[in-house]
């Protein structure tokens, strides 16, 4: 899910003259409006116009999967996840290629991950976000939800229950009570999309962070790697990072935690990420974070390591070329797969 932020470094540098031999500048862009989040671009570029040009070809690429991939609102002309659930039951959508796509990747990453990534577990999600929003919006009111709601919920999670025709481009939901969630895996798989789409178009030297999951294109332009400050799930901690790590070309950073999304019941702490065994929030880890090559992968593996267990989380890991990680735990610990310091804590 991604959801805990990776802060980018405000001081990357720029050796000037290497900039002012190849005329380069570096540039910031920031905006709120897609993927309800918040999203940075920095990049580097002759002037700011050129610049310009670039950071709305990314947006407007993200504005486009967004819009896709969006479970609660309605846009023009667009069949969508929202149209998908709407029609449970009733009838196939005809839909972009681009949200097979998506849900091939995620019925995959659900047989990978064992079913700790599960994105027909749309009914139980939706209990959970209910109460969360009235337990933001008036703490007196906040309550767990119903368990015996849960547990009919989890009887319309069964991912099978997914129907593509990928001739017809169409998807249905064969049980009327089943809702689609992507936001253990639709993110981060379009971040990795818009970031193949912005290589295609021939830019270079870019990085992307979106609410958290970040991505790179090149390097920075003296040629050294990209560094990240992984922000400390410790809200009451004066130090702002819990780490400092450096990423080259391709390479994808995503962290999960308990801090961005959540609501307290009687002091107690519920995030928004859900174990499909327990149906209720997990809460080993303050967060998890994954470094691959790729976001969509790096997205929905720190939300399945969130949910294991240490152990589990480790040897899921170790099976996998280019895949390292980092638990935080509760206290502050560090805990980290065999060789992330030493690729990417410099």
């Amino acid at each position: 899910m991604g959801i805990l932020f990776i802060v980018l470094i405000a001081g990357i540098l720029i050796y000037r003259s290497f900039a002012k031999e190849k005329e380069l500048t570096r540039y910031t862009a920031t905006f709120l409006d897609v993927f309800d989040t918040r999203t940075e671009i920095v990049g580097f570029a002759v002037n700011k116009e050129k610049f310009a040009e670039d950071a709305q070809l990314i947006k407007d690429r993200l504005i486009y999967y967004n819009q896709l991939y969006d479970i609660y609102n309605d846009y023009p002309g667009v069949n969508n996840i929202k149209t998908i659930n709407d029609n449970a039951g009733i009838a196939p959508v005809e839909v972009d290629p681009e949200i097979i796509a998506l849900l091939e990747f995620s019925i995959d990453t659900y047989y990978e991950t064992d079913g700790a990534v599960n994105i027909a577990l749309g009914s139980v999600l939706s209990l959970w976000h209910r109460q969360r929003e009235i337990g933001i919006a008036d703490p007196e009111r906040a309550k767990l939800p119903d368990a015996d709601a849960l547990k009919e919920a989890s009887h319309h999670t069964d991912i099978t229950g997914i129907i593509i025709d990928k001739e017809k481009s169409t998807v249905y939901l064969s049980d009327p009570e089943m809702s689609l969630d992507v936001g253990s895996t639709g993110k981060g798989y379009a971040v990795q999309r818009v970031m193949e789409y912005a290589r295609e178009k021939g830019l270079n030297n870019v990085l992307l962070s979106l609410g958290g999951n970040i991505s790179c294109i090149g390097t920075r332009i003296d040629g050294s790697n990209f560094r990240l400050g992984i922000q400390n799930p410790d809200v009451y901690s004066d130090e702002q990072y819990i780490e400092m790590v450096d990423i080259n070309d391709g390479e994808c950073v995503v962290s999960s935690g308990d801090y961005q999304r959540f609501y307290e019941v009687d002091g107690v702490r519920y995030c928004h990420i859900i174990d499909p065994d327990t149906l209720y929030p997990s809460d080993e880890f303050a967060a998890v974070s994954v470094i691959t090559d790729d976001s969509g992968k790096a997205d929905s593996y720190s939300t399945a390591l969130y949910t294991m267990s240490l152990d589990e989380g480790m040897a899921f890991v170790k099976e996998r070329d280019n895949v390292e990680a980092m638990w935080v735990m509760h206290d502050g610990e560090k805990i980290y797969s065999d060789n992330f310091k030493e690729k990417y804590v410099k």
